[in-house]
């Protein structure tokens, strides 16, 4: 059943067709799905506060309901040192199109895995797992499940990925909690699930994982276009 505070910030989201990245995380945190300690930062001292509090390194993201691909346009920053950098890193966002502020948020460890869901118009909700970053569309290393999904489907999609060696250690390195990243893929089914009369996707990218948790470190949820009207993002 759809939590009615979901259903609130889908349709406050209506107008742009698209979730803005901190009401997504906000509805994957609803779905026990975990994601880095983040703020909206509407002005610069909110973000200073935030990052000397968390600890930098930290990551900054524009937020405007004109961009929606925001590695794109330069909207994404990791690996901020300091204030200064924060402070260059606000100043610049502020000049973007739309600017509605800068998600800051902890640096999530781990290797970059991607969770997505499309609804499909013949099989409804399919949901994919695979190699993740921004490499996700040059290697398209996947595994895709009708939705919902069974707890034995999570080993069963990671053993179908070429890159299956890296999640399950490779070279030494401590393999993902299998549990941990069964836990998030059995959320986001879900969620999904719930959502499906109201999306087209839903995708996960990068989910950061690793001996110890699985964390959505990005989320963009795009809505339907008879739920978001004819606007749409820039």
């Amino acid at each position: 059943m759809l939590k009615k505070e979901v259903l609130e910030l889908l349709n406050a989201s209506r107008e742009q067709g698209w979730v803005l990245e901190p009401d997504a995380k906000r509805i994957l945190s609803l779905y026990d799905i975990p994601v880095p300690r983040f703020v909206w930062a509407r002005d610069l001292g909110a973000a200073v506060d935030f990052a000397g509090d968390a600890g930098y390194p930290v990551v900054a993201k524009v937020i405007s309901p004109r961009i929606l691909h925001k590695s794109d346009t330069g909207g994404v920053i990791p690996g901020i040192a300091g204030e200064a950098q924060l402070s260059a890193a606000f100043e610049k966002f502020s000049r973007m199109d739309g600017f509605a502020g800068m998600l800051v948020e902890e640096t999530a460890p781990g290797i970059e895995l991607m969770a997505g869901a499309k609804i499909d118009f013949q099989f409804g909700p399919v949901i994919l797992l695979g190699m993740g970053g921004t490499g996700v569309e040059i290697y398209r290393d996947t595994a895709l499940r009708m939705a919902p999904l069974a707890e034995r489907d999570v080993p069963s999609m990671v053993g179908e990925l070429k890159a299956r060696r890296l999640i399950q250690g490779y070279r030494g390195a401590d393999p993902v909690d299998m549990k941990q990243l069964t836990r998030v893929l059995m959320g986001f089914s879900d969620l999904v699930m719930d959502l499906r009369e109201h999306i087209e996707s839903i995708d996960l990218n990068p989910l950061m994982c690793s001996a110890r948790a699985c964390v959505a470190a990005d989320a963009r949820i795009l809505l339907k276009e008879k739920e978001a009207g004819s606007a749409g993002p820039a």
